[in-house]
C-alpha cells in the first residue's frame, strides 16, 4: 500500500515537473523574445531611428525594472526563515514600484529627454511596475509547485502586448501610442489570472508591517544592488552609443546583441524549474549541490558552442531578413555577443547557486568592480569602434564577472563542505 502510494506520488511528482518546465519554457520564451519582435515591427512599420529610441528605452526600463523587484522572484522562491510572510513581499513592491517610477521620471529629467523618448520610457516603465506586481504573485504560485501557471500568464502578456502593439501601430504608425497596448497586456492578465490563481493558494494579505518591508529592504539590499549592477553591466555599451553615436546604431546594436538575450533566456528556463532543487540539496547534500550546478554548465556550454556556429554560417543573413536591415560587416561582433552571452549564462547559474547560499555580499563586489570596468570598456571602445567596439566590452565584461564568479563561488562551496550545518543555518538565518 505503501509502496503504491510512493509510486502514485512520484508519477505526480515528474508529470509536474515536466508540466512546469514546457510552460515556463514557452512563457520564459515569449516573454524574452518579445521584444525583438517589436523590434521587427518597428523597424518595417516605423524605421531605424524610432527602432532605436524603443531599443533604448526597453532595455533602459530593464534596469528599472530590478528596483521594482527588488531582490526578485529567486529570493523569494527560496526564502527559508520564518520571518515574512508573501504578504510583507508583496507589500515591499509597492514601495519599490513607487521608487521605480520616480527613479524613471528623474532619469528622464537629468538626460533630457522629451517628447517621444520621454513618454515611452515612462510608458514601458509602468508596464514594469506591473511585471514587478505579478512576479510577487509568480514566486508565492511557483512555491506551490504551479509553475505552468506562470509560463501560461507570462505567454499570454507577451502575445497580447505584441499583438495589441503590432495594431495599433500599423493603424497609426505612432509608437508612443501603441506602448500603451503594452500596458493594457500585463494589466488584465493580473487582474484575471494572475490574482485568481494566487488566491487559490493558501496565500493572503497580512496587517502591513514597516518593520518587516524593512528587514526586507535590509536583507535583500546585495542581491538587489548586484543584479541592478549586472543589468548596468549588461547594458553599458548601450548608454555609451546613446551618448557618442547615433540612433540608428542603437539599432544595430540591438539587433546584433539579440543572441546574447536568446543564451541568457535558455539560462533563465534551465534555472527555473530547478529552483526548489536547489534549495533542497543545498540543504542536505553539498555534493549534489555541486553537482546539479555543473550540469546546468555543461548545458548552457554545450547550446552556447551550437549557437557560435550557427551564427558564423547563418547569423547576419537571417538577421537582415527579419529585420529588414543592412548588417554587413557586423559577423564578428555577433560572435564576440554570443560568447559574451555564453559568459553571461554561466554566470547566471552560479549567481543562483550563492543567492540560495545567501552570499549575495560577494556578488555585490563583483559587480561594483564589473561595473567600474564596464563603464571604462564601453565608453573607449565605443568612442573607437562604435557598435564593434561596444560588442567587444560587452564580451570583456561578461568574462571578467566570470572569473570572479568562479573564484568566489570555490571559496563558498569548500566552506560549505567543511562546514554543512554552520553554513545552512546561516543562511536559513538571513
Amino acid at each position: 500500500m505503501l509502496n503504491a502510494k510512493s509510486n502514485s506520488q512520484s508519477t505526480l511528482d515528474s508529470t509536474n515537473l515536466r508540466k512546469n518546465f514546457i510552460w515556463n519554457t514557452i512563457g520564459s520564451t515569449a516573454s524574452a523574445f518579445v521584444s525583438l519582435f517589436y523590434m521587427m515591427i518597428i523597424t518595417r512599420l516605423n524605421g531605424i531611428d524610432d527602432a532605436g529610441i524603443f531599443s533604448f528605452a526597453f532595455s533602459t526600463t530593464n534596469i528599472f525594472l530590478v528596483i521594482g523587484v527588488y531582490s526578485g522572484r529567486t529570493f523569494q522562491v527560496t526564502d527559508k526563515n520564518k520571518k515574512t510572510t508573501d504578504s510583507d513581499y508583496f507589500y515591499l513592491k509597492f514601495v519599490t514600484c513607487a521608487v521605480m517610477l520616480l527613479v524613471s521620471l528623474g532619469f528622464c529629467l537629468i538626460r533630457g529627454y522629451t517628447g517621444e523618448k520621454f513618454i515611452i520610457i515612462m510608458f514601458l516603465a509602468i508596464a514594469r511596475t506591473l511585471e514587478t506586481i505579478a512576479e510577487c504573485a509568480y514566486a508565492v504560485i511557483q512555491k506551490n509547485d504551479r509553475l505552468y501557471q506562470v509560463g501560461r500568464s507570462m505567454l499570454m502578456k507577451s502575445l497580447g502586448g505584441l499583438i495589441g502593439f503590432f495594431i495599433i501601430d500599423y493603424l497609426t504608425r505612432n509608437v508612443t501610442l501603441s506602448c500603451v497596448m503594452i500596458i493594457l497586456a500585463y494589466l488584465l492578465p493580473i487582474l484575471f489570472y494572475d490574482f485568481p490563481k494566487l488566491f487559490k493558494t493558501d496565500f493572503h494579505f497580512r496587517k502591513f508591517s514597516g518593520q518587516k518591508v524593512r528587514y526586507l529592504l535590509q536583507i535583500g539590499f546585495f542581491t538587489f544592488s548586484f543584479t541592478f549592477l549586472n543589468l548596468y553591466v549588461i547594458n553599458a555599451a548601450r548608454y555609451a552609443i546613446d551618448s557618442m553615436a547615433s540612433d540608428s546604431a542603437q539599432t544595430i546594436y540591438g539587433v546584433v546583441a539579440m543572441p546574447a538575450t536568446v543564451l541568457s533566456l535558455i539560462g533563465q528556463y534551465l534555472i527555473q524549474p530547478f529552483l526548489t532543487n536547489f534549495k533542497k540539496l543545498f540543504a542536505t547534500d553539498a555534493h549534489q549541490f555541486q553537482i546539479l550546478v555543473l550540469k546546468l554548465c555543461f548545458a548552457l556550454l554545450g547550446v552556447g558552442a551550437v549557437c557560435i556556429i550557427a551564427a558564423w554560417l547563418l547569423g547576419i543573413p537571417v538577421l537582415e531578413l527579419l529585420y529588414a536591415i543592412d548588417l554587413d560587416g557586423n559577423l564578428f561582433s555577433l560572435i564576440l555577443i554570443i560568447i559574451g552571452g555564453i559568459f553571461s549564462a554561466l554566470v547566471l547559474v552560479i549567481s543562483t547557486a550563492l543567492v540560495t547560499m545567501r552570499h549575495t555580499r560577494d556578488q555585490f563586489w563583483i559587480y561594483c568592480i564589473a561595473s567600474l570596468a564596464a563603464f571604462g570598456l564601453s565608453w573607449i571602445l565605443v568612442k573607437q569602434s562604435s557598435v564593434f567596439g561596444a560588442c567587444l566590452s560587452y564580451m570583456l565584461s561578461m568574462m571578467l564577472i566570470f572569473a570572479l564568479y568562479i573564484i568566489v563561488f570555490a571559496y563558498r562551496l569548500r566552506e560549505l563542505k567543511h562546514h554543512p550545518t554552520q553554513e545552512v543555518h546561516r543562511a536559513t538565518e538571513e
